[in-house]
């Protein structure tokens, strides 16, 4: 079960990198109070902020005790260079289409930029 959620976990990572350096624009969920975050699942008093490729994806997680937030975009250019500086800043965690169970990789922003950087490099 463990491997079956890591390797899901990837491959929505994944799908994240490839889909917004196509699209050029991140999904992140937004109140009134401020952009979701949560609990890191790996590491203790680590907070991670939830970010998606879509605004589909970002939907599916706007429920429960997160119903008040709504689906926002950022543009990729924006997310790259003030966002994902500012989250390493703060010593944030980034997700990526984590699933309506808030399941998914946590990676340090630097990753994340890295490997966007590189994929619009190759396009």
């Amino acid at each position: 079960m463990e491997l079956d959620l890591t390797a899901n976990s990837k491959r929505r990572y994944a799908n994240f990198v490839k889909r917004v350096s196509e699209s050029t624009v991140v999904w992140g969920l937004k109140s009134e109070d401020g952009w979701c975050v949560c609990e890191s699942n790996e590491y203790e008093e680590t907070v991670v902020m939830l970010f998606w490729s879509n605004e589909a994806y970002a939907n599916q997680c706007a429920v429960e005790e997160w119903s008040h937030y709504k689906s926002t975009s950022i543009p990729l250019e924006e997310f790259m260079n003030n966002w994902l500086y500012g989250m390493n800043d703060d010593d944030l965690l980034v997700g990526v289409n984590w699933n309506a169970k808030l399941i998914g990789l946590e990676v340090e922003p630097y990753d994340l930029l890295k490997e966007l950087e590189d994929l619009l490099e190759k396009q």
